[in-house]
């Protein structure tokens, strides 16, 4: 097995995959079957990786680490439940919403919240409407 750090070339999003060995990954990305869990784009590529090696100062590191990605990951997740129960979720029809909002001057009660690709990102920035990008972690209880 190998592991690989991947990256969309759209939206810039990396992440981790395991594959049986190098061929494989070439096998399916030839097969389009490598995609952004974020945007969905078959833009994907392999990037740098570094090896890993155990030492004893490592473990007490990845403790560190560990222990703020739960602090992070549960600080998220506050944020998650604020926006779910103030904002309107408008699925992947952010960018029309927001345009909407701005140029209809709607009077609504809830701001929106949603998922757009970083192009309409730009482009609702250079039209002059606020955006924040927030990471967001999906719910995946066991």
């Amino acid at each position: 097995m190998i592991k690989y750090k991947l990256i969309c070339k759209d939206c810039e999003m990396t992440f981790d995959s395991w594959f049986s060995s190098s061929k494989e990954y070439e096998k399916l990305k030839k097969k389009k079957f490598l995609n952004c869990h974020t945007c969905n784009s078959l833009n994907i590529e392999k990037t740098l990786m570094s090896p890993n090696i155990l030492t004893l100062n490592n473990n007490f590191k990845n403790n560190k680490e560990i222990q703020k990605y739960k602090e992070t990951k549960k600080l998220i997740s506050k944020y998650q439940q604020f926006i779910k129960k103030n904002f309107n979720y408008v699925g992947e029809n952010f960018a029309y919403e927001a345009r909407s909002l701005y140029y209809k001057d709607k009077k609504s009660k809830k701001g929106i919240y949603g998922m757009a690709t970083k192009k309409d990102i730009k482009e609702l920035k250079e039209e002059g409407i606020k955006t924040a990008i927030i990471p967001w972690i999906k719910d995946i209880t066991n």
